[in-house]
């Protein structure tokens, strides 16, 4: 990505929140680099130089500040099709840093070959997936070890170092110092949870996403109450919870300790679900008159694709109050228990490979119509096996493709399913009664005419549309 340095030196000088995460800058006299909103003395131009990204900025021999902490960065939205697959592939990396992955694994999740997401990564990063996956476990550790009391060895595992003796190799070789040396002097009890901020570009209209959140909250699974966001969690053995809180230019998050060997996969689903790494000031731009009532609203996305995705199908052609109900039923029928804090939430959402056992009789007893049965459990097959995925991975045209192939899905439901699970900014569920509403019921056709200016954002523009009838949709998902 073409840096102006000019402009990113003037970004640094005025800490400018635009350009964060936008932007990183190294200091040759300190050997340091940093956010642009750093408040450390501000080092010469001479001595700056700038970056796309923190792998970039590590790969030129610069080390992380530990006052303006790079790894607190908010992440990057997807502007053209580049953009779209190299952030997918990011997005994976974050997501499954703890496992063993290659560029060529990398490149057959998001339909590509190895060479072009090679040259995506140099394009949008400045450096090989091999350098970008480095770094980034470095920086997961490094806030592990910053920001909790887990062992240094969990630590190495869940930032995927496999063995103390690799990540303690891997902070000399590129940070200089020990592991030991990021332990703070009176740890946090991790009896209280695992605490974490997840940074974002302002502004953000946490208020209304919530109020999205809570009228479509499963009952066992979620809860929205005192201002925040709880839900339980399962991924694999770990079982557990988490909250989300408003913060300054940050969301509070906090874990339940039993989820310390899963860290970068809850907090990338976190980030997904509050769209965290969304460009407010890019979409109003875009989108004009129509955000100028709600700046920092975001597309809400999805913590589990399968979860949303059969929430999606329960949805069809009811209510949210009555789509509600009915995946109420189907989580406490078919989920597992967890313990919580807090005595609403006790259910997990079951996982794809669970509900691919059910038979449609069993999830129609609960009062769900046959046909709609039988399609939540060839969707979730369809996952289990790795067939369908449904992560902002996935490539979306073909994913879309493979969900209108199922009996049951349209393409209002396909395109919910990609502007949520797939984080698709540019979905648009066609002929949505909401979006007609708010456009003085015109038909689908002239709709869609006029969505055809809201391009990439139309996903948003859909959100400002239903807010704009007093949270509309109501009669969909």
């Amino acid at each position: 990505m073409e840096l102006d340095p000019d402009r990113c030196y003037d970004a640094f000088t005025a800490h400018d929140a635009r350009f964060d995460g936008r932007v990183f800058v190294g200091v040759r006299s300190t050997g340091i680099y940093c956010r642009p909103v750093c408040r450390v003395r501000t080092p010469r131009r001479a001595m700056c130089s700038f970056y796309a990204s923190a792998a970039a900025a590590e790969a030129a021999g610069f080390r992380p500040c530990l006052r303006c902490r790079p790894e607190l960065a908010p992440g990057l939205s997807a502007m053209d099709a580049g953009a779209t697959l190299a952030q997918a592939a990011a997005g994976l990396v974050d997501a499954h840093l703890a496992e063993a992955l290659t560029a060529a694994s990398l490149a057959a999740r998001v339909g590509i070959s190895e060479r072009h997401l090679r040259r995506l990564f140099r394009a949008y990063f400045g450096v090989a997936p091999a350098g970008y996956l480095r770094t980034r476990r470095l920086l997961l550790a490094k806030r592990l070890l910053t920001d909790t009391a887990l062992p240094v060895t969990e630590i190495a595992a869940a930032a995927g170092f496999g063995s103390l003796r690799a990540l303690e190799s891997a902070f000399q070789r590129h940070y200089r110092m020990v592991p030991s040396a990021l332990r703070r002097t009176a740890r946090p009890r991790v009896s209280d949870g695992l605490h974490f901020t997840l940074a974002y570009r302002p502004p953000f209209d946490f208020p209304r996403l919530l109020d999205f959140l809570a009228g479509r909250s499963i009952a066992g699974v979620e809860q929205v109450a005192d201002g925040e966001y709880r839900r339980t969690v399962r991924l694999g053995a770990h079982r557990g919870w988490l909250r989300v809180r408003p913060g300054t230019a940050a969301l509070a998050v906090t874990l339940s300790p039993s989820l310390a060997g899963v860290v970068p996969v809850v907090l990338a689903g976190v980030r997904r679900l509050f769209d965290l790494d969304a460009d407010p000031l890019a979409v109003a731009q875009a989108l004009g008159a129509l955000a100028a009532p709600r700046p920092g609203l975001r597309l809400p996305g999805a913590f589990e694709g399968i979860e949303m995705a059969v929430r999606a199908v329960l949805g069809q052609q009811i209510t949210v109050k009555a789509a509600r109900t009915l995946a109420g039923r189907f989580a406490a029928a078919f989920g597992a228990p967890v313990e919580t804090p807090w005595s609403e939430l006790g259910i997990a959402f079951p996982g794809a490979e669970r509900i691919a056992t059910l038979r449609p009789s069993q999830i129609a007893e609960l009062g769900i119509i046959g046909r709609r049965a039988e399609l939540i459990v060839a969707l979730a097959a369809a996952v289990a096996e790795g067939r369908l995925m449904l992560s902002p991975g996935a490539p979306v045209q073909a994913t879309i493709a493979q969900l209108q192939a199922l009996p049951g899905i349209g393409p209002w439901t396909a395109h919910y399913i990609a502007m949520r699970a797939l984080a698709w900014p540019d979905a648009y569920p066609e002929g949505d009664y909401g979006v007609r509403a708010a456009l003085g019921m015109c038909s689908a056709r002239e709709a869609r005419i006029q969505a055809e200016a809201w391009r990439p954002w139309r996903a948003y523009a859909v959100m400002h549309l239903w807010a704009s009838l007093g949270e509309a949709g109501e009669t969909r998902s």
